[in-house]
């Protein structure tokens, strides 16, 4: 009598997998990730993936978790961490510089690139929420810094927390076209131009 496990063992790394995966989807986007592209940047087989994963959403929402905890949450300490929400913005947007550019992996943010031309409305809205969440964050800092009298009280706190979240976003697109590092942190710079004095 035979006993044991039922089926075939893994034998992948599932942490080393999301690394892949994530790579994959952050160089193409969601959409353009196929299951072949995937399984390709993996090492395992189409029904070995859905057993690990179930599927490509599955997958996918499993890496924007990955990214977020590797290369995606210096905006939330930042402002965790900085006396201001101006130096929080100066560091986020340094920071965004240096792994906007980094050779290491793709270009850009994953949570900004990876939802364009994507069909699924889901994606799409779970990304957005994402992105949404950072400037809500960004706004309660500035709202802070507001209630404090850091920044005039006339400040439009949300349209701050926009224009933050709009130089990252650019910032994001001009890296995956080419932009090195030192021409990002000179739009860095530049954006804080238009801080609103104490």
């Amino acid at each position: 009598m035979v006993t044991g496990q039922r089926g075939r063992p893994r034998s992948f790394d599932r942490d080393a997998a999301l690394d892949k995966a994530m790579l994959a989807f952050w160089e193409r986007g969601y959409e353009a990730t196929s299951i072949s592209d995937l399984t390709a940047s993996i090492g395992i087989s189409a029904p070995s993936l859905y057993a690990a994963f179930g599927d490509k959403r599955k997958l996918f929402d499993e890496v924007v978790v990955v990214y977020g905890g590797r290369y995606g949450d210096f905006a939330g300490v930042a402002l965790a961490e900085e006396p201001t929400a101006r130096a929080a913005v100066a560091r986020i947007l340094r920071e965004a510089a240096d792994v906007y550019t980094d050779p290491a992996h793709p270009p850009g943010c994953m949570v900004i690139s990876a939802a364009i031309n994507t069909t699924s409305d889901e994606v799409a809205q779970a990304l957005r929420e994402r992105r949404n969440a950072s400037l809500v964050m960004f706004e309660s800092r500035i709202r802070a810094d507001v209630a404090a009298g850091v920044l005039p009280a006339d400040t439009d706190a949300r349209a701050l927390a926009r224009y933050a979240g709009a130089v990252l976003q650019g910032m994001s697109q001009q890296s995956r076209d080419g932009a090195s590092r030192e021409e990002l942190e000179a739009v860095a710079e530049r954006a804080l131009l238009a801080w609103p004095a104490a």
